[in-house]
């Protein structure tokens, strides 16, 4: 038993011996770690600026042929993906410093007497700051890493928001204890170390502020310095006031030139007078009477959808990608390269073809390639300008709604320096789209019906409501189907323009329209005549004059504000007022950029009846959602595309030469009413923005007419007026398919007739015949 004890020991001492490792593998180790640590380092980095390049890349590891953008290639798109997007996100970095760590110490053969206590505070602030980047950051998930975002969530299911930041709290709270060894003895002697540091040196300056040095009688002042080279050279003070009386000699002369060329020249003195008023009193400002307005805050909007980014789906990029490569494969189309560009409700494929494949043949393809994908809404665009690829546009089976408030809250739209800056939504890179409506200058939107027409408006007013004053910018809303913009009548002594007789500034009857438009000519004109005396181009330049105060107001000169005409409707108006609608648009169209009238048109018949050549002309920004056939979108677009959409905000803008693809942002009704509210619950002006003064010709004069005057169908009018015992031009227009100058004469011969009564505003005429009998009985009293 003895014998078999003593060999028991030798054997147990040798496998402990066995996993020592020996100084020269303890060296190759340690360098593994501190390479692998430098290459997960660089990885890291590189994957914050290529991620989205590298996509498409993930599973074609075994390829040679594909190589990512990451400065590590395939391997750093990987790991990186793995460990920062799936795992911990910028916390990571904490993982290539352990791994530093450890290397040197067995590269060094440094003991390990608290490497463990290192990884262990490592990882628990590894995990803390993905949690807390989770928290803070949620619309990021890179930065927490989707391990923080899912814990994050969890967690505040079920302590909520204020739990999780207790929690965090507390982590923290523990790290800052254990780790750094933080008192709050420690923290109060911190402090008041530094506010007696601070004390002491204000006292310093207090008893020695300047030191004086005396040379020749001369007495120069220096502020103090630390070291003698940083004081300057010594300047006499006789030189020094030589050179002052020079300068106010030289000043001198020069105002007294400036004088006697003012005395000579009357354009230069008003200049001087102007200038000399911007220095008493500064310049105009157009916001100084609405001077507390506050713009509406982003809390006012809500966070639809996933807020984070967009949601990859690495099987469904692969699915596609293979789809269209073995499509184009079956029609002997090889593809050279092949990489995914995902936005928020469609990915673009972009491929590079092999030489000698024609882009016709692909273009032509694209039935075969919707059909094999089984999706809705395929485009192919080829070439895509600007690049050697061809683009394919596959809408995501995931569509993630892009809010407005995301848009708002954006930097681009931010610091958006535009005139009328309106954020329409992110484009196919996540990209947020701004434009400006005051280089346009018009926009003409089309759509079949439900496909974001009205949100889409509503979002170009919600961008001008967050970036400019009521002094600014000033709407005339036309709503023919009288539901859609009625909300913003709550704004209307901020941003509404209305006719002066008008009782509401939201239009939606048609005989308001005319003379509305009517009315927007003249202010046209009268805005012109200003441009020509104060001697200006543009809007632009007329304003800043006047803010600098070289304008005289009494001559009729003011500030003028933007004016934006929004119609919901288009085609409603074009069948019942014609000409009447289309020539004022026209010359709108055609004239009114310069002057700060700009025109924004919806329809969802884009029909060449009712987007004639002359609007198309004038209206080279143009929009288009949905549409239902390919002759629709030539006649919105000149191009096809816009039947390929997939509807629900889809839409395409060219601005005259590229399209883009948008998916406009999302707007409810909810959020309009609270901009509104917030907006319209504070102090205004005292009306509404009044255009000037049109008398119609249904305006009701109340002159007799005599019988044999009265016109051809005037009897059939009546019959009509009296049977549907409504009293307005529009309906002869429809009933009698009649222009409506000749419709409004009729009104007219009727009311001096006393079938109908005078006119009453927005409100339909009253009929004072009560049927067909009474009507016969008068007009063959009248013959007799």
């Amino acid at each position: 038993m003895a014998t078999k004890k003593k060999k028991s020991k030798p054997t147990a001492s040798k496998k402990r011996k066995s996993f020592k490792l020996s100084r020269q593998n303890k060296i190759i180790l340690g360098s593994l770690l501190i390479f692998l640590s430098i290459a997960l380092f660089f990885s890291f980095i590189s994957f914050y600026f290529t991620w989205q390049d590298d996509q498409s890349l993930l599973t074609e590891f075994a390829n040679r042929n594909e190589q990512a953008k990451n400065l590590l290639n395939k391997f750093g798109a990987s790991v990186s993906h793995y460990i920062m997007y799936k795992g911990f996100g910028i916390a990571s970095f904490i993982i290539p410093f352990l791994l530093c760590l450890t290397g040197l110490y067995m590269f060094l053969s440094i003991p390990k007497i608290g490497l463990w206590r290192k990884w262990i505070w490592g990882l628990l602030l590894l995990i803390w700051t993905s949690i807390a980047l989770g928290f803070f950051a949620e619309q990021q998930p890179l930065l927490g890493g989707l391990v923080g975002y899912e814990m994050n969530d969890f967690l505040q299911d079920y302590t909520g928001k204020i739990g999780v930041f207790l929690i965090l709290l507390f982590m923290f709270t523990i790290i800052m204890v254990r780790l750094f060894k933080v008192t709050p003895e420690g923290i109060a002697h911190f402090f008041k170390s530094k506010s007696a540091s601070v004390r002491s040196e204000f006292k310093k300056k207090e008893v020695e502020p300047t030191t004086i040095i005396k040379e020749e009688d001369n007495e120069i002042k220096l502020d103090t310095y630390t070291h003698k080279k940083d004081i300057p050279p010594l300047v006499d003070d006789s030189k020094e006031a030589a050179i002052v009386e020079e300068t106010k000699a030289a000043s001198k002369e020069d105002e007294i030139a400036m004088e006697v060329s003012a005395v000579a020249e009357e354009k230069e003195e008003k200049d001087i007078l102007s200038d000399k008023l911007v220095a008493d009193f500064g310049e105009f400002d157009p916001t100084l009477e609405l001077s507390n307005y506050k713009f509406p805050h982003l809390d006012l909007l809500d966070q639809h959808g996933f807020t984070g980014g967009i949601t990859i789906n690495q099987e469904e990029l692969e699915e596609n990608k293979n789809k269209i490569v073995n499509t184009l494969k079956n029609y002997k189309i090889g593809i050279a390269q092949i990489k995914a560009t995902i936005g928020p409700t469609v990915t673009l494929y972009e491929i590079v073809p092999e030489a000698g494949i024609r882009i016709s043949k692909i273009k032509n393809l694209e039935d075969d390639i919707a059909l094999s994908l089984a999706a809705l809404g395929i485009r192919i665009i080829a070439p895509i300008p600007g690049k050697g690829t061809i683009g394919i546009e596959v809408p995501n089976k995931k569509a993630t709604t892009v809010s407005m408030r995301s848009v708002i809250a954006s930097s681009k739209f931010q610091k958006a320096e535009m005139q009328l800056p309106i954020a329409f939504g992110k484009t196919i890179s996540n990209e947020t789209f701004v434009v400006d409506l005051a280089k346009m200058p018009h926009l003409l939107m089309a759509g079949a019906t439900g496909q974001g027409k009205s949100v889409g408006l509503n979002a170009v007013l919600t961008s001008l409501l967050y970036k400019k004053h009521p002094a600014e910018v000033k709407f005339i809303l036309v709503d023919p189907k009288k539901v859609e913009l009625t909300l913003y009548n709550k704004i209307e002594r901020h941003y509404l323009a209305k006719l002066p007789d008008s009782e509401e500034a939201i239009i939606t009857d048609n005989t308001k329209v005319i003379h509305t438009l009517n009315s927007l000519c003249i202010e046209m004109d009268n805005r012109y005549d200003l441009l020509k005396l104060a001697m200006v181009r543009n809007i632009k330049e007329y304003n800043t004059k006047f803010k600098a105060r070289k304008l005289n107001p009494n001559d009729g000169h003011s500030f003028l504000p933007y004016i934006v005409l929004v119609i919901d409707e288009f085609a409603d108006l074009i069948m019942t007022a014609g000409k009447e609608v289309e020539t004022p648009i026209a010359r709108l169209a055609q004239l009114a950029r310069a002057i700060g009238i700009h025109l924004i048109i919806a329809t969802q018949r884009p029909s060449v009846n009712v987007i004639t050549g002359i609007i198309k002309a004038n209206f080279p920004a143009r929009i288009a959602f949905r549409v239902t056939s390919k002759i629709d979108s030539r006649t919105i677009l000149d191009a096809q595309g816009a039947d390929q959409l997939i509807g629900r905000g889809d839409m395409l803008f060219t601005q005259g030469n590229d399209v883009t693809r948008i998916q406009c942002a999302f707007v409810d009704t909810p959020e309009v009413a609270k901009i509104t509210e917030y907006i319209g619950s504070q102090r205004g002006y005292a009306s509404a923005h009044l255009l000037p003064e049109y008398s119609g010709e249904d305006s009701g004069t109340g002159l007799d007419y005599d019988i044999s005057d009265r016109d051809a169908l005037f009897r059939d009018a009546a019959e009509v007026i009296v049977t549907a015992q409504q009293g307005s031009a529009s309906l002869i227009q429809r009933k009698l398919k009649l222009g409506y100058n000749r419709a409004g004469r009729i009104i007219d011969q009727l009311e001096a007739a006393g079938i109908v009564g005078p006119f009453e505003g927005s409100k339909a005429r009253s009929v004072l015949i009560p049927d067909i009998y009474a009507l016969d009985k008068m007009l063959n009293e009248e013959t007799k």
